[in-house]
This record gives structure tokens, sequence and C-alpha cells, in this order.
């Protein structure tokens, strides 16, 4: 499986993003996709997943009511719609996929997936 995370940016306190994971692979249609960051001098943390097949989705707290996963299968991509930014979302944002991994496992530390894309940054200035 291969991934391709883009749309980070720099965005004001409050504001949006949308964040894509282009999934590619022999063993993509049978992957959940979550969504990680990782602050400067922070540990990477889980902060949303999903099935690829029934759509289920499960979120971290501190961004529940906020983030939205989501996906297009006819795409191959996995969205985050991030709202109501704040300072602390600041980070490194990675999309994570591998058939082994269910999405309600994913939020287990560590998390046990093998196939990361490369990251993109997302910055909110306050």
């Amino acid at each position: 499986v291969q991934l391709q995370a883009s749309g980070g940016g720099l965005v004001q306190t409050g504001g949006s993003l949308t964040l894509s994971c282009i999934v590619s692979g022999r063993t993509a249609s049978e992957s959940d996709v979550g969504w990680f960051r990782q602050a400067p001098g922070k540990e990477r943390e889980f902060v949303a997943s999903i099935t690829w097949s029934t759509y289920y989705t499960y979120y971290s707290d501190s961004v529940k009511g906020r983030f939205t996963i989501s996906r297009d299968n006819a795409k191959n991509t996995v969205y985050l719609q991030m709202n109501d930014l704040k300072p602390e979302d600041t980070a490194v944002y990675y999309c994570a996929a591998d058939r082994f991994a269910p999405a309600q496992t994913m939020m287990n530390i560590p998390p046990k997936i093998r196939f990361w894309g490369q990251g993109t940054l997302v910055t909110v200035s306050s």
C-alpha cells in the first residue's frame, strides 16, 4: 500500500482545512485508513480512522466534533475535514493503512500499522 497525504498549510485559529490521502496498491481496497499527527516534541497520536467497506468512523476525544473523516472509494481517497482549528492542532499529519489493522484498533498505542504516508504540515496561528 502506498499513501500520499496533502492539503496542509497555515491557517488562523478558528479556520478550516481539508487534508487528502490517496491510497494505492494491491491491497488498498482491503485497508482501513487512519489519520495521525505529531506535534514538535511530542509523541505521534491518533486522530481519526475509517473503515474501507462499512464507513464506520472513530475519533480521538481531542478532535471529536471538530474533525470529520470520510472517503471516496472511487477516487481511492480519504479526507480529513478540520474545522474550528486551534493552535494545539499544529502538527505534521500522517495517513496510514494496513489490511491487518482494523480502524477500531488504530488508536492503540503503539498502532500496529505498516504503511504510512509522508506527512503534511498543518500550522494554526493564534
